[in-house]
């Protein structure tokens, strides 16, 4: 039972959900998450960061409310929750800057495909383009979405 629980997770699209956390327009993530839900089906994945909020916040409630699997990838100081990939014993360690690059490191390996909802595109934050430059070392392929 268990290998096909994880051959099913194999099989799903893992799709990342990362951006800014001044990011407002929740329309265009409801938009693009459920535009996603038609496409794959049960065999989708929204993969997030965690952040209370704008991007993150919005595609994990959105996800939620669309009945969408869904994980999240908090950086290692904040506390574990229901959704995280990782165990408890990984959470709630004192505060550390580079936890946030080495989570957001974590969900461009775990994940499919990024895409990084940003309110500027000429102006992108130090987290989200660190992510979407560990994207491009490992070819993954990513969106920006404004």
């Amino acid at each position: 039972m268990r290998t096909n629980l994880r051959n099913r997770k194999e099989m799903m699209m893992k799709v990342a959900i990362i951006g800014s956390r001044e990011y407002t327009n929740k329309r265009k993530i409801k938009d693009f998450v459920f535009q996603l839900k038609e496409k794959f089906g049960d065999e989708l994945e929204i993969v997030s960061g965690g952040a209370k909020q704008g991007s993150d916040k919005y595609a994990k409630q959105f996800a939620l409310e669309f009945g969408i699997n869904y994980s999240e990838f908090p950086p290692y100081h904040e506390p574990h929750n229901i959704h995280c990939i990782h165990g408890a014993f990984r959470y709630g360690k004192p505060y550390n800057v580079g936890y946030y690059h080495k989570r957001n490191k974590e969900i461009v390996e775990y994940s499919d495909y990024v895409s990084a909802f940003v309110s500027n595109p000429e102006r992108i934050s130090r987290g989200t383009g660190s992510a979407l430059e560990y994207c491009r070392k490992n070819n993954k392929k990513f969106v920006i979405l404004d």
